[in-house]
């Protein structure tokens, strides 16, 4: 990308997205020499008018989820949430990880939310589209207000997330695990911290995430290990280092996600190889579309997330074998709905009994 040196960045490009009506491209025309600039995180706030999203995916566990933020810092090249950030205008590319979007004043509206009559308590998952807990956390707190909201309906909530700020809250964890409302998945794609670094370039070192699943357990907070996502011919064979890793730091249950590469995260993700791991990248990309029937990616309910074929069988054996071995639970037992009650706000009328 030329005038522009995206250090400590994932992707190496920021084509427009798939929306815009025209293409631009950035070249060096020779009349003056390129001038190399660090990309600096911009945010912006939105006023949200919801804060509940639902989904009816047959393969995912839950229906609901809520987004405290749009793009992520983080970086991370084989993030699927990528393609979300053409709706804004913005590519997939750099500015969704440069270009970010919080939403603070959500608590309000999600208690709007939960308030309504007609509202039914299921299982709220965080974490499940850009990570609540990325860098910006700190400053904005969007995520601790949506917990604070949480907690006084006690209401139950799954959070997944690679961020270490996550040991900021875990007061209102600890309190709501205690009485069944809440798990964590904590997510580690490799042991290897070079790799870390370059593939998911702010995010804590793994070294860390596993201190950061063993203090969330010592706080009595159920946490699941992730492997995920699982690249073929990248870190594979670090799957069964990786669970064992988890189990000693204190996870209690484990799962695992093939690589996904939906939309524009191909093309970025493919040009991170050729950067990085050039000798890899085509065993990788083999691998992937063995997965995958011969495509890069296959967005069928069921197929998505774990791929078909003699390699998709062969990992599941594997995590299979591994997770019996260390006696880690695939299923955790299942969150209390029954405590969810609404919170009397200042001046309402008690009640009688």
């Amino acid at each position: 990308m030329p005038g522009v040196r995206p250090r400590g960045r994932g992707a190496l490009g920021n084509a427009v997205g798939r929306f815009e009506a025209a293409t631009r491209l950035a070249f060096e025309d020779g009349w003056e020499p390129p001038e190399e600039r660090v990309l600096r995180t911009e945010v912006r706030t939105e006023a949200p008018r919801s804060a509940i999203s639902y989904n009816r995916s047959p393969d995912l566990p839950f229906d609901r989820a809520i987004n405290p933020y749009r793009g992520c810092e983080h970086g991370c090249i084989y993030c699927f949430a990528r393609p979300s950030h053409a709706f804004l205008n913005l590519s997939p590319g750099l500015d969704f990880e440069t270009k970010l979007i919080a939403r603070p004043g959500i608590g309000v509206v999600l208690e709007r939310e939960l308030r309504a009559k007609s509202y039914r308590v299921a299982v709220m998952a965080l974490g499940t589209n850009t990570d609540p807990y990325q860098p910006i956390e700190a400053e904005y707190r969007v995520m601790r207000e949506v917990l604070e909201v949480l907690r006084a309906f006690k209401h139950p909530v799954a959070i997944t997330t690679k961020g270490t700020l996550i040991e900021r809250d875990m007061d209102l964890l600890a309190d709501m695990a205690a009485q069944g409302l809440c798990r964590v998945g904590v997510s580690v794609t490799t042991l290897d911290a070079d790799l870390s670094r370059r593939m998911e370039p702010r995010v804590a070192a793994p070294k860390r995430r596993l201190q950061t699943i063993a203090r969330l357990a010592e706080a009595g907070i159920p946490v699941r290990a992730m492997v995920s996502p699982v690249i073929p011919g990248l870190t594979d064979h670090e799957l069964e280092p990786i669970l064992q890793a988890a189990r000693e730091a204190g996870a209690t249950a484990a799962s695992y996600i093939s690589l996904r590469l939906p939309r524009e995260v191909s093309g970025l993700f493919q040009e991170w190889l050729a950067e990085h791991v050039p000798d890899r990248a085509a065993k990788v990309m083999g691998r992937v579309r063995a997965l995958h029937g011969g495509m890069d990616y296959d967005p069928a309910f069921g197929k998505r997330m774990r791929g078909e074929g003699p390699w998709a069988d062969l990992l599941a054996r594997r995590f299979r074998v591994a997770v019996d071995r260390l006696g880690l639970s695939v299923k955790l037992p299942a969150m209390r709905c029954d405590l969810f009650a609404v919170p009397a706000r200042p001046g309402d009328q008690l009640t009688l009994f």
